[in-house]
């Protein structure tokens, strides 16, 4: 819920126009907060509003770290703006602060854009301030998108006009940071299981191709700064995963290759849906390839925590309700107490949407990218007559 501070009444948020500001640790938090400040008295503002994008989904794992580092954040940006806006005589303005869009995954700046926009809307928000060195959820890639999804609504969008860090700065801090450490890292000995490690000529190759890697994708291809214990345990966790969904792999083969050559035994495709406690980003992503990989399912879409993953055969979808491949994707993320979460088909967070076993209609997507709808098959069946009848009648 919304932390109101700055006005008489803590139980209530003052009726008014607001201003909506999505805030995450940066360089220039501090010179955004004190615009946003200066910009709330001489515009009229009521409230100030900031909000911390959630990169997680509530009922995932180990959480409350990730809620917590957000908590902080929001207490700094709120006793900021407190203190500049009572130094510029405006203490009657409110400092609201909130957590938004844990109940789903984010997935890009449409997501991102969409939370904002009804949170603005539920609390009469008029405009949204970026920090022109925001990147939504860790990604530096999504600043503009999001810019540009969020020009498209009723809101006024502006950036803070604040001095921001110079190319040198900016260099120095992703050639120093553990993303950049961990990244090169990877790459260089990527580059030496390709090449000759033994070889001078492949050292200085390897160390500038690393370097260049680790400089440009730091930030976009590792989503949370590496730490000590846990990085160097979800690697060995997840070298342990690999023989494991390697003979998983096989095992699938051989039983999808039996069914496919035998004739008395089932094949039935269905389309399914298994909604997952793994966490965003890697995660999830971890666990869809994986499901993939496994000969008889097919991931064919990730949504707000939702797998939507195409079976062949029964044993294969009642593996993925089992939930084998989420425990595990969870014991390398989070380790052994995480593994132990009940599975999708104990949670009941399964469906099926085909076949005689279909416990839910089939989800139609809409073609601009909107809602999912609800179409039953009999709905579609009955329009699909109708239409029909309607063109031997014009005949």
């Amino acid at each position: 819920m919304p932390e109101v501070t700055g006005v008489a009444d803590d139980d209530a948020e003052p009726p008014g126009r607001s201003i909506v500001v999505p805030v995450e640790p940066t360089s220039t938090l501090r010179s955004t907060v004190a615009y946003v400040a200066e910009t709330a008295k001489n515009d009229g503002f009521d409230t100030v509003h900031f909000v911390v994008l959630a990169s997680w989904r509530r009922d995932d794992p180990e959480t409350a770290a990730r809620e917590a580092d957000a908590e902080r954040v929001l207490e700094k940006a709120s006793a900021w703006a407190t203190a500049d806006l009572a130094e510029a005589d405006a203490a009657d303005i409110g400092v609201v602060t909130a957590i938004v869009g844990d109940e789903e995954y984010l997935f890009g700046p449409g997501d991102y854009a969409r939370e904002l926009v009804a949170y603005a809307d539920e609390h009469r928000g008029e405009a949204v301030i970026l920090d022109p060195e925001y990147t939504p959820v860790g990604n530096t890639t999504l600043l503009q998108p999001l810019e540009f999804e969020l020009s498209h609504t009723s809101l006024a969008v502006r950036k803070a006009p604040v001095a921001r860090p110079t190319r040198r700065e900016r260099l120095r801090r992703e050639a120093t940071g553990r993303r950049f450490a961990a990244l090169f890292s990877t790459s260089l000995v990527f580059y030496f299981v390709l090449g000759d490690p033994l070889y001078w000529f492949d050292w200085l190759t390897g160390v500038a191709s690393a370097t260049i890697v680790a400089i440009t994708l730091s930030r976009v291809s590792i989503d949370t700064e590496p730490s000590i214990p846990r990085t160097p345990l979800r690697m060995l966790r997840g070298l342990v995963y690999v023989p494991v969904l390697l003979v998983e792999i096989i095992r699938s083969n051989l039983i999808v290759a039996r069914v496919i050559l035998d004739p008395r035994l089932p094949i039935d495709p269905t389309l399914n849906r298994v909604r997952v406690l793994v966490g965003s980003g890697l995660p999830l992503m971890t666990l869809a390839n994986s499901i993939t990989l496994t000969p008889g399912t097919l991931t064919v879409r990730a949504r707000d925590g939702d797998l939507y993953v195409h079976s062949l055969i029964p044993w294969a979808r009642d593996g993925l309700f089992d939930g084998s491949l989420e425990r595990w994707t969870r014991f390398i993320y989070y380790g052994r107490e995480a593994a132990r979460l009940p599975t999708p088909r104990e949670r009941d967070d399964v469906a099926i949407f085909q076949g005689p076993d279909a416990t839910e209609p089939l989800p139609i997507a809409r073609a601009d990218g909107g809602a999912v709808s609800d179409v039953d098959d009999s709905e579609t069946d009955a329009g699909d007559d109708e239409a029909a009848g309607d063109e031997v009648t014009d005949e």
